[in-house]
């Protein structure tokens, strides 16, 4: 199927939604008009002229999109070239970084505000400015349940990072030498060497972790232009691409090709299979989930794990293998990765321009080590697994892949924290009662209890055991860990503790056992005394008095169901705002 083919009638100006605005004959234009000109426009610059609207999650202190406020400049020149009139919308930027407790508290936040500021100004289509971890999933979700043509514009990833001739990767290799400098091999002077090379640029994280993940997926599903997710962020293609986006939302907008047009269960089964190459965020979860659900696609954590079993981890990209996301770029990108799928992908799938055989079509793959071929895979471990059992009755999730062998298969006893300070302050002791074969797990850290699920799964190796040598140990619990991180992590067990999940019942001391080839975990204690234990168990408070947070608490779902708010849930449409 060729682009041409794809293409309906082209739309009229009179047809556009922004003309509710400006082109009526009555009063309330005539403000709309006047406001316009007060701006110093001319009606030659906006009348008769489809309206974008640019959603920029700029500010400054995200060094990931510091580079947004010339992308935007740029969006608008290829929105002047192509005939648009183009408008800035800032939105929440959520500085993963920095935002406490945790930016996944407010994906949701970003999400109705995008929805909003898209329903309430007279905007024909829009382009999205995303890449930093929620930004991607949460415009794309609002976007989707506004359902105007669209556009995602990704970040990009930052430079390599660099410390003493060696490649660093962000997260990945801070957690890698953390161990070695809590462990004594390095000492402060190497530590802020690496904390001055590690992050070069603007962008967002170089390894394969959730922002590189998401905005892949973006441009799988069809989103983003094709390529446009594997652009480093600093590279001058990028500035090309974020042209292109503001001259092809024009075509769009005539066209009227929208999410609804674009989204389809091939689109995010096709998603699905990029992730599996990726060895993806585990993040990618409960946002992909959440996505399809406001695109009226049924998806599943069975959906992930019947995916895995059957494509192998193909980008030797860390924290699962060696490179970085600059080298992905250079090896082809996104569309080479597709070419070496393209047997388990639908090709016939839309995008914002054309399909995904005509993208690759035209792919190259150029460094066969960094894009490997079904018969060169990295790893023998799939890149997720979704396991359960009575410590997960609705599912958790794994990333095999970054784990080692020996912690595949084993049984253990736990040793529990109540919340992550006590976890915080205990691995710090040398007499902590804990081996190798110890599985820690940490309670009350999910969408309830962190509250926002937090991204704490990753839990540190205790000290004494690093000194001994140890560098992984399976370890549990109800919350998230950045996509950068690797190890032996149990993540986003579902119900969470703090709703009287099962976790909530485990004691230090009760042994667990896990079987990822069986996709098993088990807590070995019998039904009556979890339900015992759980009678008794006692999270701590959540009631906010008032605010976001009081309603993030009463209407957030659990991680295997997408951590949407239930009232953000469906695919029915608010009507048009009343102009009067």
């Amino acid at each position: 199927m060729t682009s041409s083919a794809l293409k309906p009638s082209r739309r009229s100006i009179a047809s556009l939604r922004s003309q509710r605005w400006f082109g009526a004959a009555d009063l309330r234009s005539f403000g709309h008009r006047s406001r316009t000109l007060q701006m110093g426009y001319a009606y030659e610059e906006f009348m008769g002229k489809p309206v974008v609207g640019i959603i920029n999650t700029w500010s400054d202190i995200n060094p990931c999109h510091a580079h947004f406020r010339h992308r935007v400049e740029e969006v608008k020149r290829g929105v002047w070239q192509a005939g648009g009139f183009p408008i800035e919308l800032p939105a929440m930027s959520l500085a993963e970084n920095f935002v406490k407790p945790t930016t996944m508290l407010y994906r949701n936040f970003l999400a109705m505000e995008v929805e909003e500021l898209i329903r309430s100004h007279p905007v024909d289509g829009v382009v999205l400015l995303g890449g930093c971890d929620k930004t991607t999933p949460a415009t794309i979700m609002g976007a989707i349940s506004m359902d105007l043509p669209t556009i995602f514009l990704p970040a990009g990833a930052m430079l390599r990072g660099n410390y003493a001739g060696k490649p660093l990767g962000s997260g990945s290799d801070v957690w890698k030498y953390w161990a070695e400098k809590e462990a004594g091999n390095i000492g402060e002077r190497e530590w802020r060497e690496m904390e001055s090379g590690i992050a070069r640029s603007f962008g967002t994280c170089m390894t394969m972790g959730t922002a590189s993940t998401m905005t892949s997926l973006a441009e799988t599903l069809g989103l983003s232009l094709p390529g446009a997710s594997s652009i480093p962020a600093p590279d001058s293609a990028h500035s090309r691409m974020a042209a292109e986006c503001g001259r092809h939302i024009i075509e769009m907008i005539f066209e009227d090709l929208k999410p609804s047009d674009i989204l389809t269960a091939s689109s995010f089964e096709n998603a699905l299979v990029v992730h599996m190459s990726l060895a993806g965020s585990t993040n990618a979860m409960v946002h992909l989930i959440a996505m399809a659900g406001r695109a009226g696609i049924p998806l599943t954590l069975e959906d992930f794990d019947r995916v895995a079993r059957k494509i192998p981890v193909l980008a030797n990209l860390r924290p699962s293998g060696e490179w970085l996301m600059e080298d992905f770029f250079y090896a082809g990108g996104l569309p080479a990765l597709w070419a070496e799928l393209r047997d388990h992908l639908d090709l016939n799938a839309r995008t914002v321009r054309g399909t995904l055989a005509e993208a690759v079509e035209t792919a190259r793959n150029y460094n066969a080590d960094v894009i490997r071929t079904f018969d060169n895979p990295i790893s023998a471990e799939v890149g997720t697994a979704i396991l359960t059992g009575n410590l997960a009755p609705d599912g958790c999730v794994m990333k095999p892949s970054a784990a080692e062998p020996r912690l595949l298969k084993h049984t253990g006893p736990a040793l529990v924290f109540r919340d992550y300070n006590e976890m915080a302050a205990m691995v710090e002791r040398e007499d902590l009662d804990v081996t190798a074969d110890t599985v820690l797990v940490l309670q009350n850290a999910g969408p309830v209890g962190g509250p926002g699920m937090p991204e704490w799964g990753m839990l540190p190796i205790p000290k004494k055991l690093l000194k001994e040598g140890v560098r992984d140990m399976l370890r549990i619990s109800d919350a998230r860990m950045s996509g950068t991180s690797y190890g032996a992590c149990i993540l986003h067990v579902s119900p969470e503790s703090h709703i009287g999940g099962p976790l909530g019942a485990v004691q230090t001391g009760d042994l667990i056992s896990v079987d990822v080839e069986a996709r098993t975990i088990h807590l070995h204690v019998d039904d009556i005394e979890i339900a015992r234990r759980l009678a008794s168990f006692t999270p701590p408070p959540r009631d906010y008095p008032r605010g976001y947070n009081k309603l993030f608490a009463a209407h957030i779902r659990q991680a295997h169901l997408g951590c949407d708010f239930d009232f953000l849930e469906g695919t029915e449409k608010l009507p048009e705002p009343e102009i009067h």
